[in-house]
């Protein structure tokens, strides 16, 4: 057992699943195309099981972007255009859930390996979030301290010079 894993993980690397996960109204999804070539089926294999489970897929395991966060993903990443003989529908992208709960509408071993890495590549992404939320909040503490630096500094060179008494002889003045 141990040793299908070991074998998905080198076939579908785990970087590779987290380079197909985007953030869209907050959620972290995959598109149905990403995952239909993960799952090794065809996209409209993966939506027709899809709508014919489609109360295993509540609208927080998955849902059909809108055209205009369609063409912001477009614009965002290196997808193709419409234009090829590409997509007729918008597409329906599925949140780590719903990735899951495909495994068991696509019943197959493929499904349930692909489900593990998809798993995996969720929970790698949490962390990848969490370090860097931990590093935006050390870069947060630096710039305040950073900050506070500078305007010490700056009240030091404001800082008033002390009256110069002359040196030397002092001439008297006339009387």
């Amino acid at each position: 057992m141990a040793e299908r894993v070991n074998t998905l993980q080198t076939v579908i690397p785990v970087e590779r699943i987290a380079a197909a996960i985007y953030l869209i109204r907050g959620e972290k999804v995959m598109l149905d195309s990403d995952l239909a070539e993960l799952y090794g089926v065809t996209t409209g294999a993966l939506n027709q099981a899809v709508s014919r489970n489609e109360e295993r897929f509540p609208e927080d395991f998955s849902f059909q972007l809108t055209e205009i966060e369609w063409k912001s993903l477009i614009s965002q990443t290196v997808i193709s255009n419409t234009g090829r003989g590409g997509r007729r529908k918008l597409p329906r992208v599925f949140t780590e859930h719903g990735a899951l709960m495909l495994s068991s509408v696509l019943r197959s071993q493929q499904a349930a390996q692909v489900s593990i890495a998809v798993t995996r590549a969720f929970v790698h992404m949490r962390r990848l979030l969490a370090t860097n939320e931990e590093l935006a909040r050390k870069v947060a503490q630096h710039d305040q301290q950073i900050a506070n630096l500078y305007e010490h500094v700056e009240r030091l060179l404001r800082w008033p010079e002390p009256e110069k008494k002359p040196i030397g002889y002092i001439k008297a003045k006339d009387a």
